[in-house]
């Protein structure tokens, strides 16, 4: 059975006080909420995520890293390596954030090598990607996402797919108020799902979970993850409230 996930990304907000207390609320929200066969996963900030992984220690949260370099050390300042991030804890990174490829130029090709690095190092990668509204309005939105796909990921064996968390998202909805409607979502992700199948198997495309990343809230979430191909979340702004996100984690 495929894993449920809810994925709170923070981006760069929250100190490392902020984050910390922010944690402190969802623990309480969530203290009585069963599992099951849901994974719950924030992304803190690089000067947080040591903290955030003591933090959540005896509970089943998870930290993830927002980032991480394909590098494994060097005179690369500024980056942050996979072994990095293993040594205090973490061990799932977000890789191919539409703000990372918008805002800082990274590319396909650049993004295949992190994925490998993430992969050699044991981690599970939730990997992002999704078309612009342009795309979407020229209907090419199919195309762009198998292109995505298909330049980041599929020289990867199949194995591999076992860390493989995929996270569609609709550049056009993030932040927007704008959110692609739960039959939207659907068709998506079954189109993705059916492109693994042709590349890989009907196995392998049943068994990675595929989170929809775009404008989730507590009001929409619920419809959303009731479609048979969706598997959970990569939230944004509605994790930065305890309140919130934990209505969402509720709802899946």
């Amino acid at each position: 059975m495929r894993k449920k996930i809810v994925a709170g990304n923070w981006k760069m907000n929250m100190t490392l006080e902020q984050s910390l207390a922010l944690i402190k609320e969802l623990k309480e929200e969530l203290q009585d909420y069963q599992y099951n066969n849901t994974r719950v996963i924030l992304a803190p900030s690089f000067v947080s995520l040591s903290a955030a992984v003591n933090e959540t220690s005896k509970v089943n949260i998870e930290i993830a890293a927002q980032n991480m370099s394909q590098e494994e050390r060097g005179a690369f300042t500024g980056e942050v390596s996979a072994e990095m991030l293993a040594a205090v804890g973490v061990d799932i990174v977000i890789i191919g954030h539409s703000e990372r490829r918008t805002y800082f130029q990274e590319i396909d090709a650049g993004l295949k090598a992190k994925t490998k690095a993430a992969l050699a190092n044991n981690f599970d990668v939730i990997f992002c990607f999704g078309e612009q509204l342009e795309d979407r309005e020229n209907k090419k939105h199919f195309e762009v996402v198998e292109q995505q796909l298909k330049n980041a990921l599929f020289e990867l064996e199949a194995e591999d797919f076992g860390n493989i968390i995929l996270a569609y998202e609709p550049v056009w909805a993030i932040g927007t108020g704008k959110t692609a409607s739960a039959d939207e979502a659907q068709e998506m992700h079954a189109f993705i799902r059916s492109i693994l199948a042709k590349q890989y198997n009907e196995t392998l495309a049943n068994s990675v979970s595929i989170l929809y990343g775009g404008s989730v809230k507590p009001n929409n979430a619920a419809e959303i993850f009731s479609k048979s191909d969706v598997d959970g979340g990569l939230i944004g702004g509605a994790s930065l409230k305890a309140k919130d996100f934990s209505e969402i984690v509720k709802a899946i």
